[in-house]
């Protein structure tokens, strides 16, 4: 969720263990090119300050990788990954894109700020759910589907979504994955080719 700088911290540092974690990801990189690192580095930055980048985690960054501050706002801001501004524990993150909204992702988003309280682009009082759109969330053949932080939850209706929300709410953990009963992204009515093992069975599908 891209907004404004807020609530700005005066200095950030990575904790001691982050740190030598900084230290092995740059050293993935040959010399001289520890610029490549910043995604992974940023990603670990928001990580460790509660699901959101200040600009001194930011400048930081900049520092130990040895690039102009303004390269890392950059990249910050054009990553729908990284939030420059405090979510909730919980960001709802709802695919509308065109596969998950001709499977119903309206009413997906609709259930979410019922059941939350919020409208898209809000946080709950309570600081627990923050709600978003996502342009894509790469899981089209199990639309439509939203992610949870870093949980994917996929074949959803209103019924199931309610459910994760209100489990999310009573501080349980919800099962990721499709919410309909099938297994990864198998067809949803169950498998029809290659049933049986080969030289097993009978038909074109054993040989």
């Amino acid at each position: 969720m891209k907004q404004a700088f807020a609530r700005q911290p005066e200095s950030f540092e990575f904790t001691p263990d982050n740190m030598e974690t900084v230290k092995t990801i740059v050293a993935k990189y040959p010399k001289g090119c520890a610029a490549s690192a910043v995604l992974p580095v940023l990603d670990l930055a928001q990580r460790q300050n509660d699901g959101w980048l200040p600009r001194a985690a930011m400048d930081r960054t900049a520092e130990i990788l040895g690039m102009p501050p303004i390269r890392v706002y950059e990249v910050a801001s054009f990553y729908s990954m990284f939030n420059l501004a405090p979510i909730g524990k919980y960001h709802v993150q709802v695919c509308t894109n065109l596969p998950c909204w001709l499977r119903g992702s309206e009413q997906v988003v609709g259930i979410c700020e019922r059941t939350l309280g919020i409208s898209v682009g809000e946080t709950t009082q309570d600081g627990l759910f923050t709600l978003s759109e996502a342009e894509c969330l790469g899981a089209c053949v199990n639309a439509p589907m939203m992610q949870i932080n870093d949980d994917y939850f996929e074949d959803l209706d209103e019924a199931s979504t309610e459910s994760i929300l209100l489990a999310l709410k009573m501080g349980q953990k919800p099962r990721p994955g499709p919410q309909g009963g099938r297994k990864g992204s198998e067809p949803a009515g169950g498998l029809t080719t290659l049933k049986a093992i080969a030289g097993k069975g009978d038909g074109p599908e054993a040989s």
